[in-house]
């Protein structure tokens, strides 16, 4: 055993007896054949493990655990983790005290191992009364850039971005839902590390960075939500995106259908995208080879399969861009450009809370539910068919405005300062470009919030109180 190692666990050896803590963790290395190190805060177990040859596993093979008890360590934790596979590496989180963090990520040699420790360890019972929480990890290696113009062309973002940072692998770029030869004014850039996202976004993260003059926004992206294979082999639904706005939901039928006269069930059009419900999983598959890069209405489609994700509320850890969503479950098909920006593909949120307050709506219309009796009808309709009361959020009361007006969706901007207590606060700067040229180019409210929710739906209110005077005038 090399003198590396024995400082890495004489290191963190304070909780337990020091000479009983390194014998288990000693005999474990002995038993195993695995090798252990200290640095940077944490404790790997392999990476690689003895007799290993070739790359490390792909990403899908790690999943996160957390509530782990503060004197538990790898001598108790790695055989029960072996349960579910081989391990290729164990890194555990550790206090400068000895203790441990509470968190832990596993690297198994398989995807299959993965799930497999999410099924059968998830909430598992380590110690009376301690239950721990395991679910996928993923290396976040994707920065979301905000703020680029919107002449930019892809070629061009890739490029400067390759000049400012390294390990730039890919530019992903929406075109704009109203001119299709300008961008939406941000962008998401690929790494080929989560070590190299990083180092990126530390370099870019002052806020006075500038690209073609501007000041850009930096943040992890969050990352398109990981479906089991067996799950996606079950979609029968297409996700369409980059439409043109005027395209309509019968034309989007009909031109699925050409292959295939009857295939399609029906459409659900969304602004400048759709989605694309089939009878059979085998025509959506050969629909999708067929129409991805068509043309419809003069615009370019791209064609995937919708991703199934769980509407219901997930368990996350954002640590240094480490995403830990939990296991899904098939519930509703989100899109990629639902939310905010920076996220790709996120399921609905709660209801918005301003300030520490709900927003000013009735409560008894948030909690007013009625029974859903097997065999009801349901008729698909458009939000902007319904009327304005039937919105408690400012957001969408927004959205819905702008769309009666037969204006472009409003454009949301976020900015942060530092309160005098060190908090973070925040404040979105809204734009209707329908009317930007004119006497308000845009509307930012004169109160910061504390939470991204709270900042949007202040800047959603303040906008809709400004706005029909602006507009009658």
């Amino acid at each position: 055993m090399n003198e590396e190692n024995i400082d890495g666990i004489n290191g963190c050896s304070k909780v337990r007896t020091g000479t009983q803590n390194e014998a288990a963790l000693l005999a474990l290395m002995e038993k195993t054949g695995y090798n252990m190190v200290q640095e940077n805060g944490q404790r790997k177990f392999g990476g690689p493990p003895p007799g290993w040859e070739g790359p490390p596993p792909p990403r899908g093979c790690e999943v996160f655990v957390g509530k782990i008890p503060r004197d538990m360590y790898e001598d108790e934790l790695v055989p029960v983790f072996e349960r579910a596979g081989k391990i290729y590496e164990f890194r555990l989180m550790m206090e400068f005290s000895g203790e441990n963090r509470g968190y832990a990520f596993v690297m198994y040699t398989t995807k299959e191992e993965a799930q497999l420790a999410i099924r059968i360890l998830n909430n598992y019972e380590i110690r009376p009364g301690k239950f721990i929480g395991v679910c996928v990890s993923l290396d976040n290696c994707r920065l979301f850039i905000g703020a680029i113009p919107k002449e930019k062309k892809k070629e061009e973002i890739l490029d400067e971005m390759k000049k400012v940072t390294e390990g730039v692998v890919d530019v992903i770029v929406y075109p704009s839902a109203t001119d299709k030869t300008k961008n939406r004014g941000f962008a998401f850039v690929e790494y080929e590390s989560h070590r190299a996202a990083a180092m990126a976004r530390r370099k870019l993260i002052p806020g006075t960075f500038q690209l073609w003059g501007h000041t850009i926004q930096v943040d992890w992206a969050d990352p398109e939500k990981e479906v089991d294979e067996e799950t996606m082999q079950r979609v029968k639904v297409l996700y369409v995106r980059n439409l043109m706005i005027s395209t309509t939901e019968e034309t989007i039928k009909a031109e699925f259908n050409k292959f295939k006269p009857g295939a399609v069930e029906r459409v659900k059009k969304l602004r400048d995208y759709a989605f694309v419900h089939f009878f059979n999983r085998e025509d959506a598959v050969a629909a999708m080879s067929v129409m991805n890069g068509k043309c419809i209405d003069g615009a370019s489609i791209e064609v995937t399969l919708a991703k199934p994700v769980n509407k219901e509320s997930t368990w996350r850890q954002h640590l240094n861009g480490q995403i830990s969503p939990n296991s899904e479950n098939l519930i509703v098909f989100a899109n990629k450009e639902e939310s905010h920006p920076k996220t790709l593909g996120k399921p609905p949120t709660l209801p918005a809370r301003l300030n520490g307050q709900h927003s000013p709506s009735p409560p008894e219309i948030e909690r007013c539910t009625y029974p859903f009796f097997p065999g009801t009808k349901l008729t698909p309709i458009s939000m902007y068919s319904l009327k304005s009361n039937h919105f408690n959020s400012a957001v969408m009361h927004l959205d819905y405005y702008c769309n009666k007006n037969n204006w472009a969706p409003p454009e949301y901007y976020l900015y942060s300062t530092t309160s005098q207590d060190g908090k973070v606060l925040l404040v979105y700067k809204i734009v209707i470009p329908a009317i930007a040229n004119g006497s308000q180019s845009y509307f930012m409210p004169d109160k910061l919030c504390t939470t991204l929710e709270d900042a949007k739906e202040l800047a959603a209110q303040f906008t809709l109180l400004h706005l029909e005077p602006l507009v009658q005038h």
